[in-house]
């Protein structure tokens, strides 16, 4: 069969010298059990956090805390690549090393998050939209140059008796498929988050339903913006009831209706997918990935792996209270949950 020169990245039958850079990071980003550890907290998200816990609301305190995370022992071990903010990439430890220079050392592939948040989509009421693809070329050229590889773009989708729209889910994800395009000719790795959020009083089908539709239409959009699907990654949410509906789902349905929905929705070409945790607690995210792998290991064409940020984080952050003192315990407990996760994606847990 000829090959048409014009044609998609992924009918070609050699890959230019750049994709292999974006797939040697990929790969490296899925070696062994490791995982992600999404330290990319917005400001506000971080203030809250910290003022949860009594921690004062101030970038030195941020600073402090994200030192505690980078420099903790053996974080290398359990992590592959650190999702940063765009504070935290300018950042150093006290002693002046930069974060991402720390966190090279360790083994750890330093990634950024490139969105703006959500603001109001004009049209749909009830219904958001990602910022930030105004000037994003010149800012991953930027990142680039300051050592990130990959990169995260959040798009959310809101689950109640009349929404998500069509209209809604076609304009988030036409505009992750433009990121991930941005990302790839930049060097860097996109991952790709269509989030379909736990609030609401949704049963596990609705959930599944929405999600398979999402992930549908994202990867129309991938194919359609040209985007190399050996070289991104995939950011779902697990497959759950609402928060709030008063039928819950066992560990084991969760696991089965995620990857169900995933094998009906996700192309094989597509090398991994990196679990957010998405509200949920750190014993059932780890619990869930764990399940998954026990039924399913060895049978899927793609590595799944975890991408958690407050499931890993949060044991700590309420060790170290802003506390020097507390920093050794709380990098202990750090990497104790992100062990665990290891050993969820081992199946394990």
């Amino acid at each position: 069969m000829e090959t048409d020169e014009n044609s998609h990245p992924l009918k070609g039958t050699s890959a230019p010298m750049e994709t292999n850079e974006l797939i040697n990071t990929v790969t490296a980003l899925f070696e062994g059990d490791k995982g992600l550890l999404a330290m990319d907290e917005s400001t506000a998200t971080c203030n809250k956090r910290f003022e949860e816990v009594g921690i004062p609301q101030t970038e030195e305190y941020r600073r402090k805390y994200r030192e505690l995370i980078v420099t903790a022992p053996g974080l290398g071990k359990c992590i592959s690549g650190a999702i940063l903010y765009d504070e935290t990439i300018y950042q150093s430890t006290k002693d002046g090393v930069l974060f991402t220079d720390k966190l090279k050392q360790a083994g750890i592939i330093p990634g950024i998050k490139v969105d703006e948040g959500t603001t109001d989509l004009a049209g749909f009421p009830g219904e958001k939209i990602t910022r930030g693809l105004d000037g994003l070329k010149e800012r991953l050229a930027k990142y680039y140059e300051l050592g990130a590889r990959f990169a995260k773009w959040r798009a959310v989708i809101t689950i109640n008796a009349v929404i998500p729209t069509k209209g809604c889910i076609e304009a988030n994800m036409h505009a992750l498929a433009r990121y991930a395009a941005l990302c790839q000719e930049a060097g860097i790795v996109p991952i790709v988050e269509p989030e379909v959020l736990m609030d609401g009083s949704h049963d596990l089908k609705r959930c599944f339903d929405v999600t398979a539709n999402v992930q549908h239409i994202l990867f129309d959009q991938l194919f359609d913006q040209n985007v190399n699907l050996q070289a991104l990654i995939l950011k779902p949410n697990m497959v759950l009831p609402g928060l709030s509906s008063p039928k819950q789902a066992s560990i084991d349905k969760v696991a089965e209706a995620t990857v169900t929905c995933l094998l009906q929705s996700v192309p094989a070409a597509v090398p991994g997918v990196a679990f957010l945790s998405g509200g949920q607690s750190a014993e059932l995210a780890t619990a869930h990935l764990n399940a998954m792998h026990v039924k399913y290991k060895g049978k899927l064409p793609w590595a799944l792996t975890f991408s958690f940020a407050r499931a890993i984080q949060q044991p700590a952050l309420e060790i170290w209270k802003g506390e020097d003192e507390n920093v050794e315990k709380a990098q202990q407990m750090l990497v104790h949950r992100a062990s665990l996760d290891n050993a969820a994606r081992r199946g394990e847990y």
